[in-house]
């Protein structure tokens, strides 16, 4: 008779019914809790309205707008850009789980949702900051404005110039119609299931080559007209490059020295809250400064009282054309550098120039030549928390293509970036009361 140990085994083929309670999964101060209230907060009527389901019509009801919101304004606190990666979550992670509650969510409901609700999202980011300026957590006092650059979701390898985009439009035009002939001539439904999808896939592409070509005759264009000014420097560059997987992107200088397909970030900041932002194609931020206080006009109906920007963002013109336009409006943006060895000429000449100049540059220059202009200026780094808090949730590269998606990516980062930057303060100022 054996005398061995008795144990209770794993048995993995035996089939469990499992009773879970999503509430206590969650302790009360979960940022997955923050992120729900948020959203439950939100005017959601224009996703609603949307909806074709109807009570009086027949036909399966659609997911929540209000779950798909919030999974990835949690996504984006988690530093996941993915939609299959949240699909994912949704089936595995406890909080992804308990924000679904129990609505089916897949990866293609997520990525058309990212995708073709930018409008909307605009619309709530611009509510939202009414609300915090009505709580009095942002001010427009102060704007820092500064441009971060963003890895496009296309590589190095996809820049092509006009030679080869032609060669690649010639391979993709025969696939697709090589596709098309054998859906005409193949009655498997198996297979034609199959072909039907790579048809799709190859439409697209077209679809994309199309937009490269049209994208790299715009860059000519401005090339053309750069050399006429500079006609050495552009003669070295060669001719220009456009991406085959993402032709809106472009090739960028990063910060940390390499050279890719990338977007150049427009972001405004008031207090550590996004106020409002864009993604360009501008490799540098020159001239993009008015557009910004354009964008912040429309969303808090008025500008800010000071404008911190950097130098390479505000040019002379901006100076003028602001002052035209706000009176009221003080730019803090630090005079370009002049070299100091020139001769006795030089210098007479330039202040000839400076007694000429507009009234708007000269109180510019007066006021940053003070301290307490100085003073004011060195706040403008503050603005780098705000980008350093969105990229290390994830805006380091985006997961969509096109200017359309990746504005509607950054709106979703920067709501995301706001309710948990408004949720530390309220936690603050609450402990600080009790």
């Amino acid at each position: 008779m054996s005398d061995g140990p008795r144990v209770i085994r794993p048995d993995r083929r035996q089939l469990y019914w499992d009773m879970v309670d999503l509430e206590s999964q969650l302790a009360e101060d979960h940022r997955a809790r923050v992120v729900w209230r948020f959203v439950e907060g939100l005017d959601l009527r224009e996703f609603y309205d949307a909806i074709k389901a109807r009570d009086a019509v027949a036909g399966r009801p659609t997911s929540d707008p209000a779950v798909l919101l919030a999974l990835w304004l949690y996504a984006a606190l988690d530093g996941v850009g993915s939609a299959r990666a949240v699909d994912g979550l949704c089936r595995s992670h406890t909080a992804y789980r308990w924000l679904c509650g129990g609505v089916p969510i897949n990866h293609t409901m997520l990525s058309e949702f990212r995708r073709e609700s930018g409008t909307v999202l605009d619309r709530l980011l611009t509510r939202s900051l009414v609300s915090l300026i009505a709580e009095g957590l942002v001010t427009l006092d102060e704007v820092a404005i500064d441009g971060t650059k963003v890895r496009a979701r296309a590589g190095r390898g996809s820049m092509s110039r006009a030679k080869r985009l032609k060669a690649i439009e010639q391979r993709v035009g025969e696939r697709v119609a090589a596709l098309k002939a054998e859906l005409e001539t193949d009655p498997s439904c198996a297979e034609r299931r199959r072909r039907e999808c790579a048809l799709k896939a190859a439409e697209a592409q077209a679809a994309r080559i199309k937009r490269a070509q049209e994208k790299l005759a715009a860059l000519e264009e401005e090339q053309a007209e750069r050399a006429k000014t500079h006609a050495a420097e552009e003669a070295q560059k060669g001719g220009p490059k456009v991406s085959v997987s993402d032709p809106e992107a472009r090739s960028m200088r990063l910060p940390d020295g390499a050279t890719a397909p990338a977007w150049n970030v427009q972001v405004a900041t008031s207090g550590g809250f996004v106020v409002t932002l864009d993604p360009t194609d501008r490799r540098n931020d020159a001239g993009l400064a008015t557009g910004l206080v354009e964008q912040i006009e429309k969303r808090c109906g008025r500008v800010p009282d000071r404008l911190l920007a950097d130098t390479t963002a505000m040019t002379r013109a901006d100076i003028i054309d602001l002052a035209a336009r706000h009176p009221t409006l003080e730019v803090y943006s630090p005079p370009p550098a002049e070299h100091e060895t020139v001769t006795a000429d030089t210098i007479r000449h330039r202040r000839w120039k400076r007694r000429r100049e507009p009234p708007a540059i000269k109180a510019w220059r007066e006021r940053m030549a003070s301290e307490a202009g100085q003073e004011t200026y060195r706040r403008r780094k503050l603005t780098e928390h705000s980008h350093a808090q969105m990229k290390n949730h994830g805006m380091n590269r985006f997961m969509v293509h096109g200017r359309t998606a990746v504005r509607a990516a950054c709106l979703i980062y920067a709501l995301a970036h706001n309710l948990l930057w408004a949720n530390t303060l309220r936690v603050r100022a609450a402990a600080v009361a009790a």
